[in-house]
């Protein structure tokens, strides 16, 4: 949802700067000879995308503006990590680097629910099947799990401010298994089917949250099939986050 403008390219080059949240956790690490490590880390977030973001930019992307959706989703993530400090496995001596750069990656569990407004009400799309998810009519569109595996891939560095202290930056790029962060992937559906299906409250809901062309065109007449999303690849996120080490069991120096 939202992007750059002209047709949708990947990771940083489509990434609205002015979208990006905080987000914050803890971990545990363990470090071999200042050399190899593992970590388990906890982490809590918020992204969000809107289409009207490219209200004034008439590329390619303005069939995107003319879609007009948006989410917003909190996300919550264990994760498990390996880290490889480079520099210090070139050197024949397994001395604490003061510097050190190092290249990190692993696997976790996350949770997100992606939410889209109406009115004052922030409504979950998940139990919306807005694009007939579960609907027999679309028997290869299965719901999707809000709690789903990652595979977060990143680099560091490690600053040394003294033996009971370190400091780090980060950038953890995780790698979905799921196209609907949120909750927009392949094409629109008939939107008779969501009173086939859904309560009538959750009908009434799915109606107008399904497809939001009307609100900026009344005259937006949208065809059952017509591309909602892109299902050519799948969604992803990333951090780029500081961190404050407190080391135990080391030797001042």
């Amino acid at each position: 949802i939202g992007g750059r403008p002209g047709n949708g390219k990947r990771f940083l080059k489509d990434l609205n700067w002015q979208n990006t949240k905080i987000s914050g956790g803890i971990f545990v690490s363990f470090s071999y000879r200042y050399t190899i490590g593992a970590r388990l880390e906890f982490n809590m977030g918020n992204i969000l995308a809107y289409d009207s973001i490219l209200k004034n930019d008439h590329s390619a992307a303005r069939s995107r503006y003319r879609r007009n959706l948006h989410f917003k989703s909190s996300i919550t993530e264990l994760l498990l990590l390996s880290e490889l400090h480079p520099l210090t496995l070139l050197r024949m001596h397994k001395k604490m680097n003061v510097i050190s750069p190092y290249l990190v990656g692993g696997v976790g569990v996350f949770y997100f629910d992606p939410r889209a407004r109406v009115g004052e009400e922030w409504i979950s799309l998940h139990q919306l099947h807005t694009e007939g998810q579960g609907f027999a009519e679309y028997p290869k569109r299965k719901p999707y799990r809000l709690t789903q595996i990652n595979f977060p891939v990143g680099v560091g560095i490690r600053l040394e401010c003294s033996a009971l202290v370190n400091v780090r930056f980060e950038v953890l790029h995780r790698i979905t298994q799921t196209d609907y962060l949120d909750d927009v992937s392949t094409r629109y559906i008939d939107p008779a089917l969501f009173q086939k299906y859904l309560s009538p409250s959750l009908a009434s809901y799915a109606v107008q949250l399904h497809d939001r062309q009307k609100e900026i065109d009344p005259s937006a007449a949208t065809i059952p099939n017509a591309i909602r999303g892109n299902n050519n690849r799948n969604d992803s996120y990333f951090t780029a986050q500081c961190k404050l080490s407190l080391v135990m069991g080391r030797e001042k120096r």
